[in-house]
C-alpha cells in the first residue's frame, strides 16, 4: 500500500521543518529532497561553475553523486563520498541550487534518485516537484506556504541564531525572486498538484500544521 507523502511549496515555507516531524509522529522516512539539489549546488560552485551556464552544469551532472543516511537519527548528505551537511544552508548554496534547478539534466538525476528512495520505503519528501512529478501517485499530497514577509522573517531569525547576518529587505527580495524562478521554470514548475492539499502557515505554528498533516494522513490511511 502506497503511504508516501509529498510536500510542496516555495523557499521558507517551513517544509523541511515540518516534514521531519511528520516523519518521527507517523514513522516514515524523511528525504530532504532540497538539500539534495543543494548538494549539488556545492559541487558547481566548487568546479567555479556559473549559474547561468547550463552546458557545463549538465556536464558535471555526470560526476556527480549525491546520496543520504542517517546517523543518530539524524540525516546526513554525501556529495560524492564526502559529508556536505554543514554547508547546505550557506546563501551562495542556495542561490546555485535554485538557479541549476530549473535545468532538465538536474532534475532527472535528482528524480531518479528519489523515486528509487520511495519505492524501496514509505517515506515523506518535501520539495517544489515532489506531488506532480516526483511521487504524482503519493498518499497525501500537501501543498504548505506562508507569506513572503513571513518566510522573510523566519530565514532572518533563523541567520541570527547562527550568528550570521543578512539585512531583512535582502532576504524578502531573495525570496521572491526564488518564488518567481521555482514558478516560471519550464522544467517541473512549483505549482500546487490538483489533489493537493492547501496549508497556509503564516499564523500556523509548526506544532499546528504538523498535527494538520497527522489527522489529513490518518484519514488517508483508514
Amino acid at each position: 500500500m502506497n503511504r508516501n507523502i509529498a510536500v510542496d511549496g516555495p523557499a521558507g515555507a517551513g517544509k523541511s521543518t515540518v516534514a521531519k516531524q511528520v516523519a518521527k509522529k507517523l514513522g516514515l522516512v524523511y528525504v530532504d529532497t532540497g538539500a539534495m539539489y543543494r548538494a549539488m549546488g556545492i559541487y558547481f560552485l566548487r568546479l567555479g561553475l556559473s549559474s547561468e551556464d547550463e552546458a557545463g552544469i549538465t556536464k558535471a551532472c555526470s560526476s556527480a553523486e549525491v546520496s543520504i543516511a542517517y546517523e543518530n537519527g539524524a540525516q546526513q548528505v554525501y556529495l560524492n563520498g564526502e559529508n556536505v551537511t554543514g554547508s547546505l544552508r550557506e546563501e551562495a548554496v542556495g542561490n546555485m541550487a535554485s538557479c541549476s534547478s530549473v535545468y532538465p539534466a538536474v532534475r532527472r538525476k535528482m528524480t531518479e534518485l528519489q523515486q528509487a528512495l520511495a519505492a524501496k520505503t514509505a517515506v515523506i519528501m518535501d520539495g517544489r516537484d515532489i506531488g506532480t512529478v516526483v511521487l504524482p501517485d503519493a498518499a497525501l499530497k500537501i501543498y504548505l506556504t506562508a507569506s513572503v514577509e513571513e518566510r522573510a522573517r523566519r530565514r532572518y531569525v533563523e541567520l541570527q541564531e547562527k550568528g550570521q547576518s543578512c539585512p531583512y529587505e535582502e532576504i524578502k527580495k531573495d525570496i521572491r525572486e526564488r518564488d518567481q524562478r521555482d514558478m516560471n521554470r519550464e522544467t517541473a514548475p512549483l505549482r500546487q498538484a490538483e489533489d493537493a492539499v492547501l496549508v497556509d502557515a503564516t499564523e500556523l505554528s509548526i506544532d499546528q500544521v504538523v498535527e494538520r498533516i497527522f489527522l489529513l494522513y490518518q484519514e488517508r490511511m483508514k
